[in-house]
């Protein structure tokens, strides 16, 4: 019988299988179902920073919102979506309905509205925050420093206020990921949740105008966090969650092994129904039973660059390989 539990962020998970904050956990009954399906933890869709604001009009003076067309389009109607009190009203029902950890979310660009409210989702019962910190580095006048201190300062002011653990998930668009990593986990960050999958930009050439590109993740996407897992694992001190990318039992399997402490999945169940999640867990299963393997903690960071004899292979080696076996 192969052991499937794990431990995230301090949470006693029954296996690694996150379903990420979407639409399908934006109700206490959607979270249900990813329950009975066999997840091991929920991530609550996210409270938008925009949505704690009384007034909607000045949402166009927001730069970051213009490379995001589904979250521009979604804040539009937020009088019509879930509210701050309503947030509060879904942590407590969720709670209530699974007995697996419920992890509320916030989608932040700044501190602003979170310190105090925060508290308020801690009250409502949630077992962990997870903070998605939603910042494009389009600004030409904006330093690397400067955006990195913005990322930092959010955080830590919503530290200062609650115990609950913290995860904080994060774009790929640093000049030093590692030592951003690295400074989080110095921080006390939980966990760091990678990677923020930014909404996708298409042109419409015969409108002339910017739509919404495809919404569903591929499981090409996986090889950045996959990469940055691998290289980061073991040497920070935060568990990391692996996001984007992952499709399949396949995909689960390689993040544990790059050293994932659990692993986020979304677009799968929009795409093949939220009972894939018994499916995957029989993949993996399936697997650590032909290898001889009988836990999560068995495979878990066991080709992380830090347990390699070969750590070159992570980086520049395997980038000239790649090169000269396409020529």
């Amino acid at each position: 019988m192969v052991d499937f539990s794990i431990k995230y962020m301090g949470l006693a998970l029954r296996n690694p299988l996150v379903v990420g904050s979407s639409g399908l956990t934006n109700t206490s009954e959607g979270v249900g179902r990813c329950a009975v399906a066999g997840a091991g933890a929920v991530v609550l869709k996210s409270l938008f920073e925009e949505q704690m604001q009384a007034e909607t009009e000045d949402l166009e003076q927001h730069s970051w919102i213009l490379g995001h067309p589904e979250a521009f389009e979604y804040v539009r109607g937020m009088r019509m979506g879930l509210g701050p009190r309503e947030y509060l009203k879904l942590v407590e029902e969720a709670k209530k309905a699974v007995s697996i950890p419920v992890i509320a979310s916030l989608n932040c660009v700044s501190p602003k509205w979170w310190v105090n409210y925060a508290k308020q989702i801690e009250r409502a019962g949630a077992d962990a925050l997870e903070l998605n910190i939603s910042v494009m580095p389009s600004d030409p006048n904006r330093t690397s420093k400067q955006l990195e201190d913005l990322h930092f300062k959010v955080f830590e002011e919503v530290k200062t206020r609650i115990e609950i653990p913290i995860a904080v998930k994060i774009g790929p668009y640093f000049t030093s990921m590692a030592r951003v990593a690295d400074e989080f986990s110095k921080r006390g960050v939980s966990a760091l949740v990678l990677f923020n999958r930014f909404y996708q930009l298409d042109i419409d050439i015969e409108e002339l105008q910017l739509v919404s590109g495809y919404r569903f993740s591929s499981s090409h996407e996986m090889g950045l966090p996959l990469r940055w897992i691998a290289l980061l694992a073991g040497r920070i001190r935060c568990d990391l969650a692996a996001s984007t990318g992952v499709h399949d039992g396949s995909g689960v399997i390689r993040q544990l092994l790059a050293g994932a402490s659990a692993v986020q999945i979304c677009s799968t169940l929009y795409i093949n129904g939220v009972e894939h999640i018994g499916r995957i867990l029989e993949e993996v299963e399936t697997w650590m039973g032909k290898h001889g393997f009988n836990s999560i903690e068995e495979i878990r960071g066991k080709l992380s660059q830090v347990l390699s004899d070969r750590p070159e292979l992570y980086e520049r080696l395997q980038y000239i390989r790649a090169l000269v076996g396409i020529e």
